[in-house]
């Protein structure tokens, strides 16, 4: 079985990632997106990720900051995605690898959690869980239950509160 290798993107794949973007998401509001974020205070180089297979680009993800506001003041946490892979190389492990792969990386960044706008199910195999578990909730438009939340810090999440993705994230929806 051929190597899957994550790395951060570099400047040379951008073209590439648009392209899986484009495919997995059959738009271009997930391309267009990446690209605002990049050029956005809340982008961290190292988390936005490829995996390669024989030298292609075939996935990417990206975690961001976002803001979490409570009852304890607001605080800076990561959100995932999108994440997306080539839909004719799907069920390779792929986004299980590059999840996999981020959330390893932002460990040692001090971040205290991420949460994620996207399929519960897929997500809560990875130690996501509902968000709504801790009273989190966010300001996108998605059912409660679309996100979910993982502590890379115990208690992180303890009083809930509310996530504030930016502004560019509302364009997907």
């Amino acid at each position: 079985m051929q190597q899957i290798k994550v790395r951060a993107e570099a400047p040379d794949d951008f073209r590439a990632i648009d392209v899986v973007n484009l495919s997995a998401f059959e738009g271009e509001a997930e391309a267009q997106l990446i690209g605002e974020l990049r050029s956005s205070p809340v982008f961290i180089p190292d988390l936005s990720l490829v995996a390669e297979l024989n030298n292609r680009i075939v996935g990417h993800v990206v975690l961001s900051k976002v803001q979490l506001k409570s009852s304890k003041g607001t605080s800076e946490i990561l959100a995932l995605g999108p994440m997306s892979v080539v839909p004719s190389q799907s069920h390779r492990g792929i986004g299980s690898e590059l999840i996999e792969a981020a959330v390893a990386r932002a460990k040692p960044l001090c971040f205290s959690a991420i949460v994620v706008a996207g399929h519960p199910d897929y997500y809560q195999r990875f130690g996501f869980r509902p968000a709504k578990e801790w009273g989190v909730t966010c300001n996108l438009p998605i059912p409660e239950d679309a996100l979910t939340a993982m502590e890379l810090v115990k208690g992180a999440l303890a009083g809930g509160g509310q996530v504030e993705y930016p502004e560019l994230f509302k364009a997907l929806f």
